[in-house]
């Protein structure tokens, strides 16, 4: 692998150029012309522009980026997260372009892609899944049938779905079909698919992941979980490794099954196996991301193994270099994302020029961002900009360190969620581990 394109944007594609010129590989970045200016422009290779800001002309404009390939000669893109990571076409017009697509098979993003679809892949290789309708609801009249099946609270997802888009808690049959609408239409706006299923909607539940790492040969290896409860909308603000409610032994079951349900599915690369853990500490099958994740930095503090770079290994057919029994597992992390968004203000985005920065560092902290003083945050993507990372021997102590951390950090010109973050950190039932996925709305009194 000789030249790596990145086709994405901000902070992760950062973090693929750091990676790579660590591994003396060159570098393209591409750009909207919105993005002319930014920091992952400055430190590729070579960059090159694919279009307007509007991401379906540019960031999401497969021929546009393998234009671009081919202009700058990349043998390899890689896809980050987000934008075109789980598109199954992209992945399968790289392999046809004879360009390396770093991540799973354009097959293996396809199944896994399909919520649905997973679920029975699951099901059959013997892995708990939530309760619910057997891959797709065909009418309205079938997902009324199963909801009664099933009782209320349900869930409606997208088939398609994904960051937290697609997806409504129905409490009752009255209920029901104005949802199912409201789903069907979003599914296919968000996309370009109105396939939806149902399932049980599990009650206070923890959120927890399981990074896994998976070679061309048959090995694969999981990297602790990440608890990933904190979320509003659906989608994830602060996240934590090793989990706090999380015994060894359900530990050592959790990493047991995300390897099963990655050997089912036949992946390949880094990914992710989502679960639901409930009161009782059962879990249950949720879906499988076919990409690296935003919170990716916090297994790689614990674990020391740098996940991009194993990723791009992986891509060149090397085998694992990690035995399952060799994987040691130190300390606390947390991530926290920030956003330039206002929190008082129903969490309106607050795109605008940096006008003064300053952020933290020291032990145990560490900083994944594409901002700099000056730079202009654009309206036309999403809204985080930076994460912070803490690091410590215990879960206090990462705590501690990133309360510290948030102190410090400075962004002006933008409004942030850095207060609404040390709200949480600080927050009693945080810190005593307390907490479910309604944490954010019993906190805002919602």
């Amino acid at each position: 692998m000789n030249k790596i394109l990145i086709a994405n944007r901000g902070e992760i594609a950062v973090r693929i150029i750091r990676a790579c010129k660590e591994m003396n590989i060159k570098t393209v970045a591409v750009y909207s012309d919105i993005d002319k200016n930014s920091l992952h422009t400055r430190l590729a290779d070579e960059a090159i522009c694919i279009g307007p800001a509007e991401s379906s002309k540019s960031y999401l404009n497969i021929k546009s980026i393998i234009e671009a390939a081919n202009i700058t000669g990349a043998d390899s893109i890689h896809p980050g997260f987000g934008f075109l990571s789980e598109n199954s076409n992209f992945a399968k017009i790289c392999e046809e372009s004879n360009i390396k697509f770093i991540g799973p098979s354009y097959k293996v993003i396809e199944a896994m892609g399909n919520k649905s679809n997973a679920k029975e892949t699951m099901k059959k290789a013997g892995i708990p899944v939530i309760p619910g309708s057997s891959g797709s609801v065909k009418d309205y009249e079938e997902l009324k049938k199963i909801a009664s099946k099933i009782g209320y609270p349900v869930m409606i997802k997208a088939s398609a779905g994904g960051g937290g888009k697609g997806i409504r808690v129905v409490e009752s049959e009255e209920e029901l079909q104005e949802s199912y609408k409201v789903v069907k239409q979003e599914a296919k706006v968000s996309f370009s698919d109105d396939e939806i299923y149902i399932e049980k909607y599990i009650q206070n539940p923890r959120h927890i992941e399981v990074q896994i790492l998976a070679d061309e040969h048959g090995n694969v290896v999981s990297l602790g979980e990440r608890d990933c409860t904190i979320q509003r909308n659906h989608q994830k603000i602060l996240e934590e490794t090793p989990s706090p409610v999380i015994d060894n032994r359900l530990r050592v079951k959790l990493g047991e099954t995300a390897v099963r349900a990655a050997k089912a599915a036949n992946y390949t690369n880094a990914g992710t196996v989502e679960f639901l853990v409930d009161k009782d500490k059962n879990f249950y099958f949720m879906e499988m991301n076919t990409r690296i994740q935003v919170e990716h930095p916090i297994t790689e503090e614990n674990t020391g193994i740098d996940l991009i770079k194993e990723q791009i290994r992986i891509a060149v057919g090397e085998k694992l270099r990690y035995r399952q029994n060799r994987i040691d597992i130190k300390g606390h992390s947390i991530e926290c994302r920030i956003n330039a968004e206002n929190p008082s203000k129903h969490f309106r985005p607050s795109p605008g020029k940096i006008t003064g920065l300053n952020l933290p560092g020291g032990n145990g902290i560490r900083i994944d961002t594409a901002i700099y003083e000056g730079y202009e945050v654009p309206p036309n993507y999403d809204s985080m900009i930076a994460k912070v990372i803490a690091h410590g021997n215990n879960r206090n102590e990462a705590i501690a360190k990133m309360k510290r951390a948030l102190e410090e950090l400075v962004i002006e010109g933008i409004d942030t969620n850095v207060d609404f973050l040390l709200n949480i950190i600080t927050n009693l039932d945080f810190i005593r581990e307390n907490y479910d996925t309604l944490f954010i709305e019993k906190m805002l009194g919602n």
